[in-house]
C-alpha cells in the first residue's frame, strides 16, 4: 500500500493517478477536510472564500481536462490594479504610471533611463535596480517584497521568477506614463475559475476516485518498521511513502532523524498568512477580482474578491473582499485578530473602498504555510533534505515538500 501525506492538490493528485492505475493507495490529511490551501471556508449567510486568491491559468492540457472535468468554469481577464500613495494603477504599475504625480512619473523615468547595469545580479534587488531603476523599485517592488516575502529583496535569489514580470521597453513606459493604457502586459491572458464550490471544485472529480482519509494528524514515521502513527492513536503500514506536508513537519516526524537533516528543516523559510475576510451587504464594493498595495503603513500586502470570481461565493445582491498579510520569523505579526481587522477596515475606508455601514460580517485567520521563501540558504537546505528522503526511499511533491514555488497547476503536475 502506498501512503500519500497530505490532502492538497498534490497529494489528491497523486492519489488520483495511482487509483487510476489500479495501484492501492490512501491519502491521510490531518485536517477535516480535503483540498489544503485550495479548500475554502464560509461565514455568515453564505460568504464563501478560498484560502488565499486562486485562479487558474493553466496552460498543460492535462490540468485543463482534469480542471474542466471537474467543474463548470467563468473566464475571467486578468485585468487588476495597483494602490499607491491615493492613486489607483492598472497592473502592473510600471506599464501605467498616467495616474501618477508628474514628479514621480519624471523620477521614475529618470532612474529607469539611468539604470545600473547588473548582467548578473546576485540578488532580487540587484534584479528589480537593473531592470526599473532606483525610484520606482523602492516605492513599488522593494515595499510589497517586504510586505510580500517578509524580508528586503536583497536577501532573496532570482531563481523563482520565472516570467513573472512585465519588463517595459522605454517607449512602453513612457507611453504608460502619458495614457491610460488598454493593453494587458500581464502574464497570462486568461484565468479560470469554478461556477460553484470554489476553486475547490477543480479538484473534485479527483477526490471522488481517491481513498481520502481525514482528520488524520501525523505525528510519528518509523522508517524501519514502515509505521505511521497518527495523533488519533492509529497506525497505518505502507510499503511506500508519498508526503506533500511541509519539509519542517515531515522531517520532525522522522523517527532517529539525522541532526544535520533535523537541522536544515529548522532553517527552511516560509511565510505565513493572516486572512481578513469582510462581506458586504450591497454588490459593488469591489471594482476589480485583485489588487496590490503598496503603502507600508497598509499591512495587506493584496486582496481579492471573491463574489468577483463567481456570483456563487456571496449571497445574492452582496459581494466579497479578503485581504492577506504576511509575517515569519524575520517579520512577525504586526497586528492580529481583532486589531487587524480593524486596521483593514479603517485603511479600507481611507482608501474609499466602502464605508463601516457596507460591512455585514467579517473573519480573521491564520494559515502557517503561505509561501517559500527563496533565500540563500534554501537551496543547500533542501538539497540536503531531498537526498535524505531519497535514500530513505520517500517521494515528496507539492508546494511545501518540494519546497518550491508552485502554483496549483504544478503541484497537480508533480502529483502525477
Amino acid at each position: 500500500m502506498i501512503a500519500i501525506l497530505g490532502a492538497g492538490i498534490s497529494g489528491i493528485s497523486a492519489g488520483y493517478h495511482l487509483s487510476q492505475k489500479g495501484i492501492d493507495n490512501t491519502v491521510y490529511e490531518k485536517r477535516s477536510s480535503w483540498g489544503g490551501l485550495c479548500d475554502n471556508f464560509s461565514i455568515g449567510n453564505g460568504f464563501r472564500f478560498d484560502y488565499f486568491v486562486h485562479l487558474s491559468f493553466a496552460k498543460d492540457d492535462v490540468v485543463k481536462k482534469i480542471f474542466a472535468e471537474s467543474s463548470e468554469y467563468i473566464t475571467h481577464k486578468p485585468e487588476s490594479t495597483n494602490y499607491y500613495k491615493g492613486s489607483w494603477l492598472r497592473h502592473p504599475a510600471q506599464n501605467n504610471l498616467s495616474s501618477l504625480s508628474t514628479d514621480e512619473k519624471v523620477k521614475i523615468i529618470l532612474d529607469f533611463v539611468n539604470r545600473p547595469d547588473f548582467s548578473n545580479p546576485t540578488n532580487y534587488e540587484e534584479w528589480l535596480l537593473a531592470q526599473f531603476g532606483d525610484y520606482f523599485t523602492r516605492n513599488f517592488p522593494g515595499v510589497y517584497t517586504e510586505k510580500y516575502w517578509s524580508v528586503p529583496a536583497n536577501k532573496l535569489t532570482t531563481d523563482w521568477l520565472g516570467g513573472r514580470f512585465s519588463l517595459p521597453p522605454l517607449d512602453q513606459l513612457l507611453k504608460g506614463a502619458f495614457e491610460e493604457q488598454t493593453q494587458n502586459f500581464y502574464y497570462a491572458q486568461e484565468m479560470r475559475y469554478p461556477v460553484k464550490g470554489g476553486y475547490k471544485s477543480f479538484l473534485q472529480n479527483m477526490a471522488n476516485h481517491t481513498n481520502i482519509k481525514t482528520d488524520k494528524e501525523v505525528v510519528s514515521i518509523d522508517l524501519k518498521s514502515k509505521q505511521i502513527e497518527f495523533a488519533d492513536g492509529t497506525s497505518v503500514y505502507y510499503e511506500k511513502l508519498v508526503s506533500s506536508m511541509p519539509l519542517p513537519e515531515l522531517v520532525k516526524c522522522i523517527k532517529d532523524v539525522p541532526k544535520q537533516i533535523l537541522e536544515a528543516s529548522e532553517k527552511l523559510l516560509c511565510t505565513s498568512g493572516q486572512l481578513v475576510s469582510l462581506g458586504f451587504n450591497h454588490p459593488e464594493i469591489a471594482k476589480n477580482i485583485w489588487f496590490y498595495i503598496y503603502d507600508a503603513d497598509i499591512l495587506p500586502a493584496r486582496a481579492y474578491s471573491p463574489s468577483l470570481k463567481s456570483p456563487d461565493n456571496a449571497p445574492t445582491g452582496k459581494s466579497s473582499l479578503q485581504f492577506e498579510t504576511y509575517f515569519s520569523k524575520y517579520s512577525t505579526q504586526k497586528l492580529s485578530g481583532i486589531a487587524l481587522t480593524q486596521h483593514v477596515i479603517e485603511k479600507g475606508e481611507k482608501m474609499k473602498l466602502w464605508s463601516k455601514s457596507d460591512i455585514e460580517v467579517t473573519d480573521y485567520r491564520e494559515v502557517k504555510y503561505a509561501n517559500v521563501v527563496f533565500d540563500f540558504e534554501r537551496k543547500a537546505n533542501v538539497e540536503l533534505i531531498h537526498n535524505y528522503l531519497n535514500e530513505q526511499g520517500i517521494r515528496y511533491i507539492g508546494r511545501f515538500g518540494q519546497w518550491d514555488y508552485l502554483w496549483s497547476d504544478q503541484s497537480l503536475l508533480s502529483g502525477i
